[in-house]
């Protein structure tokens, strides 16, 4: 059984979900595409045709993202809820997943599922708040990430980890040196379940909410 990495930025591991963004693809790898909001400018509409048409061609392109909304980083809300909103209509339309990215933006997020008649599911990435927060979630289509945090006991990741719902869980690297198989492992502790059994469980999460499958 495969150990997913379900978002990483190092490309050419097999078993993973790369951040492509806005980034030509090389062939057969498993992406995400979708324009960060750190990346957005008044062309992202341009940009974000281009990135449509090869989710829609590319079936290797497995989620939209990272997309989402940023306090700290990003341009002006409206802009960062006009794209946010374009990529969730096309993640949902595609049946695929999106990637989250969302920094002192909680508000902004759960505005949009209020609203939303049709939302993709969305898979919240380097998950490390509070669990309250978590637990606000989860009436809706939402995703738990867990990463490099989990390594720290005590932590905001861990403890959510040890209480969300199985079928919500993923695991990833993101920007990190770390392998894969780190995490695991210290989900393993943390859940008291073998890490063979997490990682048929966040495969089998993935093709629940997925009509792009992994093995």
């Amino acid at each position: 059984m495969h150990c997913w990495d379900f978002h990483t930025h190092r490309e050419g591991q097999l078993h993973s979900i790369f951040q492509a963004g806005k980034a030509i693809l090389a062939e057969g790898i498993s992406v995400s595409m979708g324009i960060h909001p750190w990346d957005l400018d008044s062309n992202w509409e341009s940009h974000f045709e281009k990135i449509k048409r090869e989710a829609a061609q590319n079936p290797c392109v497995l989620a939209i993202g990272e997309a989402g909304f940023d306090r700290l980083k990003g341009p002006e809300i409206q802009l960062q809820k006009d794209a946010f909103y374009a990529q969730t209509r096309a993640a949902a339309e595609l049946g695929i997943p999106l990637i989250l990215h969302c920094v002192k933006s909680h508000d902004l997020l759960l505005e949009y599922l209020k609203s939303a008649k049709n939302p993709p599911c969305i898979i919240w990435h380097g998950w490390n708040q509070k669990p309250e927060l978590a637990r606000q979630l989860l009436p809706f289509p939402v995703f738990f990430s867990f990463g490099k945090h989990i390594l720290h006991p005590g932590s905001n990741a861990a403890k959510w980890l040890a209480a969300c719902p199985i079928d919500r869980v993923f695991f990833e690297t993101d920007d990190s040196e770390l392998k894969i198989g780190s995490i695991y492992q210290a989900a393993s502790l943390i859940l008291q379940l073998p890490e063979a059994r997490l990682a048929a469980q966040v495969i089998a999460n993935w093709n629940a909410i997925s009509k792009r499958k992994i093995s």
